[in-house]
């Protein structure tokens, strides 16, 4: 597995990281043998949030994580707060984390969380709050690192002005086919492409400059939940040099896509979301593949781009 140090943030930790949104619909038994696969391939982090299934995602994980027998230090558990489906808004008020961490850390039997992330802007958020809650929740040792998903630049300086501890994630979609977090810089200035459009405030470059690591999710998926790209009809010349070059591997389509995302000099992490642990063996042999700079345009290129 493809290692990487997170600047001020966890060391060591995987290039691909198992999403828990859909374990809820594995029983434990089945859970816990996703999450040991997961850690015997090297993927030992694992990304929650408390609004995937209703929290269920966390008990499931946290119910089968305790069978494992997995040494929690040997882990890293990050789950996300904020998104409030029951009331129809975003939450970053103090009171909301506070106690959304404490309910995650119950949901997974945890005394303390390694990562905990905001969950898309709160269009209220008073910065002030959120430097109290994670100050609280620092002291008290129930997390140890924090960051943000969905968060432009500016938001984040208003975040850090106001926040002691660093932030050293955000998670944010990123594939070959929803690749807008690098597309503006390409056809910056240009009025023939609505992909000259900036989307983000350069958020890429803002996190290179500032270190921050992101987190890519949905890193095989087209549209916002449209589904899987690779071996679908709508994208055959993708699949063809995907295919092509996953031969030249000896890896599926699948990896080469993943691929495609590590080889990124940001040195971004890919959330992988399958429960299956055949299809996540699949996805780790992406960390193995070092794509060279043709084959990355290639790629590119026949996901839909062009060079202006």
């Amino acid at each position: 597995m493809k290692m990487i140090n997170v600047t001020r943030g966890p060391q060591n930790v995987p290039a691909i990281i198992l999403g828990c949104m859909r374990m809820p619909a594995l029983s434990v038994k089945d859970a816990a043998g996703v999450i040991q696969n997961a850690v015997d391939l090297g993927v030992n982090f694992f990304d929650n949030a408390t609004c995937y299934d209703k929290g269920h995602a966390e008990e499931r994980f946290g119910d089968a994580f305790v069978q494992t027998g997995i040494r929690r230090e040997d882990v890293i558990i990050q789950s996300k707060c904020g998104i409030c489906p029951e009331r129809g808004e975003f939450d970053w008020s103090k009171e909301n984390i506070l106690s959304s961490a404490e309910d995650s850390l119950r949901r997974m039997r945890l005394d303390y969380m390694d990562v905990l992330l905001l969950h898309r802007p709160d269009l209220l958020f008073e910065p002030e709050e959120v430097a109290e809650a994670f100050d609280e929740l620092e002291k008290s040792g129930k997390v140890r690192w924090f960051g943000v998903s969905n968060v432009p630049p500016m938001q984040f300086e208003l975040l850090k002005k106001y926040v002691r501890q660093p932030l050293v994630f955000d998670q944010v979609q990123f594939s070959l086919e929803q690749s807008q977090l690098i597309d503006q810089t390409l056809y910056m200035n240009n009025l023939t492409t609505e992909r000259s459009i900036d989307r983000d405030n350069g958020l890429l470059d803002y996190c290179r400059l500032n270190e921050v690591t992101i987190q890519a999710w949905s890193p095989l998926q087209y549209g916002f939940f449209k589904g899987c790209f690779v071996d679908s009809p709508e994208f055959p010349e993708l699949n063809a040099v995907l295919a092509e070059i996953a031969d030249k591997y000896g890896v599926s389509k699948t990896a080469i896509a993943i691929a495609w995302i590590l080889r990124h000099p940001a040195k971004i992490q890919a959330i992988a979301g399958t429960m299956n642990p055949e299809h996540l063996k699949d996805i780790c042999s992406a960390a193995e593949v070092t794509l060279t700079r043709h084959e990355w345009y290639r790629l590119y290129l026949a996901s839909g781009k062009f060079l202006p």
